[in-house]
Formats: structure tokens, sequence, C-alpha cells
């Protein structure tokens, strides 16, 4: 049976305002709590080579906020405890933090598998054009923002250029073993352009590879469609375009229920590069902390996390739309896309 929802007219995220928690009681019949520890997601800096439109940490060249090494290794003692396996790096440009280098070591040598969110034209940066060897030498796994495969697409939503700095990149990882090496794990990323749902992750994943063989022989494992969040860069957009109220309106009317179980909140800590801590890179994009009296990753405990009450906002409707979105793509079948067909 078809929800009657109301219209969402108090866009901007507040714990004591939003009624995202209501949605999820109806369904669950409890709050949305933590489930799992399967991954420490890491914001080392915010620090980036390029400003996108779509970016909801609002990242960019003239960014200054980076985590200590200090930090770092409170992070690594952090997922040691918390019998975490995967170590999600991100930023900004995560190569751009001068400890890059040796975190990504400190964290292998810990027998954590490392992943790390690339925008992949920071690999042809003066200082930066080893990295593809230094990732393929240590198995990185690489989740790599592609937003379309066609160079318009892009390129607007990115800046000049960085289609064919990306591709660029892309050939120098296949011929590395990116894509073709089981050991070498190379995913991509898409987001829309515009205020509209994911289309189906697995056939646009199928039009990804036959798009990008085709032009340029290019391989990968899997595509991940994320949906646009409405805070940030995106959200400023959203609300200059006259767009928000319908945006908003979208995402509340085709909340799906399928994909409370995969929230990427209920099953990784997030760390913001000061070491504060947080339930999902989203809600760190707005400020949102975690609920309790822990707060910093110096005081970080694996019992009480698990335990906790994930902290929530209007903006939640984001992961929960459609077919679902989280950092690994999708959640849930294509039953209910909702206006998905849009890019």
């Amino acid at each position: 049976m078809k929800l009657v929802l109301p219209i969402w007219t108090a866009f901007e995220t507040e714990l004591t305002s939003n009624d995202f928690d209501r949605y999820v009681r109806e369904k669950l019949n409890a709050d949305l709590d933590g489930l799992t520890l399967e991954t420490v997601q890491v914001n080392i800096g915010l620090r980036c080579n390029l400003a996108c439109h779509h970016c909801h940490v609002e990242s960019s060249p003239s960014r200054k906020e980076q985590m200590t090494w200090e930090t770092m290794v409170m992070v690594l003692d952090a997922a040691r405890r918390a019998g975490a396996r995967t170590l999600d790096i991100t930023g900004g440009a995560p190569e751009m933090h001068p400890l890059f280098g040796r975190f990504v070591d400190a964290a292998i040598a810990q027998g954590l598998h490392v992943l790390v969110r690339t925008n992949l034209t920071i690999m042809l940066q003066p200082g930066s054009v080893n990295l593809p060897r230094f990732y393929a030498e240590r198995g990185v796994h690489l989740v790599a923002s592609l937003p379309c495969y066609l160079e318009t697409n892009v390129d607007k939503q990115r800046g000049k250029h960085v289609y064919r700095d990306s591709i660029e990149v892309i050939l120098q990882l296949n011929v590395l073993g990116y894509g073709n090496d089981p050991r070498l794990q190379l995913d991509l990323v898409y987001n829309p352009g515009g205020p509209s749902l994911p289309p189906s992750q697995e056939k646009l994943e199928e039009a990804y590879r036959v798009e990008l063989d085709r032009r340029f022989g290019i391989r990968f494992n899997r595509l991940y469609t994320i949906t646009n969040m409405p805070i940030g860069r995106f959200l400023h957009d959203l609300k200059r375009d006259g767009q928000a109220e319908r945006y908003t309106q979208v995402l509340r009317e085709t909340f799906n229920p399928a994909t409370l179980p995969g929230l990427m909140c209920r099953h990784q800590l997030h760390v913001g590069w000061d070491g504060q801590l947080y339930d999902c890179d989203f809600n760190y994009g707005i400020g949102l902390p975690v609920n309790g009296p822990v707060k910093h990753i110096r005081d970080f405990d694996p019992e009480k996390y698990r335990r906790r009450r994930i902290a929530t906002g209007d903006h939640c409707f984001g992961c929960t739309a459609g077919c679902g979105s989280s950092c690994k793509g999708s959640l849930a079948s294509d039953k209910a896309r909702g206006d998905s067909d849009e890019d």
C-alpha cells in the first residue's frame, strides 16, 4: 500500500526537527541502531584538486583541514579493537595528505583491507604520478568517481577535462592489472547530474561496461550508483535552481524500507579529519555527530558504539529512496526505484 507522505518544508537537518525516525519506527518498531562494525571510514582531509558540484563535504584546492598522525594512529587502534576488516580512506583527495602513504602502509601492516576513494585525476598531478604503481604494489582497493561514461556529462559535473584525465588514469591502472587481476579491484561510482534518483545499478553497470570497452578497452570490477545527497554544494545548487522542494519530495515518496538493513551507518564508524566521530560521511558533511557522550576517536568504545542509536535527519531519506544508496552503491532491488530512469 502506497504511503501518503507530507510535503517536506524544513530542509536543513536538526536532530530535534526531523521525522525520518518516525518512518523507520513504522517499519522496524524500533529506532535505527548499529548492527556491526565491519568498516572504519576515515576522512583524512578536505583538500582536493577538484571542486565538484555534487561534493557534500565541499572539498577544494583551497581547503587546509587535514588529520594529524596522532589521530591516524588512534584510528588504526580503534579499527583493531573493533575487529573491523576494512579501512575506507576518503577526503577531499586523500592522496594529497602528506602522510597518506605512511597511513596506507600502517593499515596494511595491521592486516586491514585498504580501500581508497579516489577522483583519479590526482594521479596526473606533479608528485603523484607514481600513485598507480604504489596502489598496485600494495593491492589497494580503489573506488573511483566517474559519474558518466560520456565526456560532456562528467565535465559539466566535475570540471573541464576531468573525463579525459580520468580515462587516462583508468587505462594506466588497467595496464597494471586493475580490473583484470582479482587482487586489484577497481570500482567506479556514478551519481546523477541533477535532482533525480540513479537508474538501475545492474543495468547501468552493463552500459558502462559496453561503452567504456567500446570506446577505450577499459576494464573495471563493479559500478556503484549513489544518490546525490541534499547537503553541501548540491543543496546550494538545488536552492539556486528552485528544485529543493521537488527533490526532497521525490526522496520521501520513494522511501523504501527494504534498504534499512543495509544502511552504511549501521555497519561502520566514520572519523572526521579532526578525530570527531560520525555515523556516516553524510552526517560528517553537515556536522551531525554521533549520539551519546563519546564524540572523539580518543574515547572510542566499540561496544558502546555498536549499541548506539544512530543520529538521523531529513537528509537520510536520500539513502532510503528507491533502491537506496550507500558508499557501496544501491541497497535493494529495482522494484521501488521511483523516478530512477532519469539521469
